[in-house]
């Protein structure tokens, strides 16, 4: 899973424990060192009422199990 960054910016996530459209990726991290992804950040469900956010669901990179052309899916429980 050789991908950039930016390349997830219009992925759809979805989870595979229950089937739940997540949303779509906000942004990544990254460790500055190496340049290895560490994790996607995508919005939390009550994003739109609430503007400083704090609601946002980090996903570890173990947890993504394929990413493909438009969604990205990931096991979070």
């Amino acid at each position: 899973m050789g991908n950039k960054g930016l390349d997830f910016k219009h992925k759809e996530v979805i989870n595979i424990v229950d089937g739940r459209r997540l949303g779509f990726v906000q942004d990544v991290t990254a460790n500055l060192e190496t340049g290895i992804i560490t994790s996607i950040i995508v919005p939390g469900s009550n994003k739109l009422f609430n503007v400083f956010g704090g609601n946002d669901i980090v996903i570890p990179w173990q947890n993504i199990k394929c990413i493909g052309e438009d969604v990205i899916l990931v096991e979070v429980n």
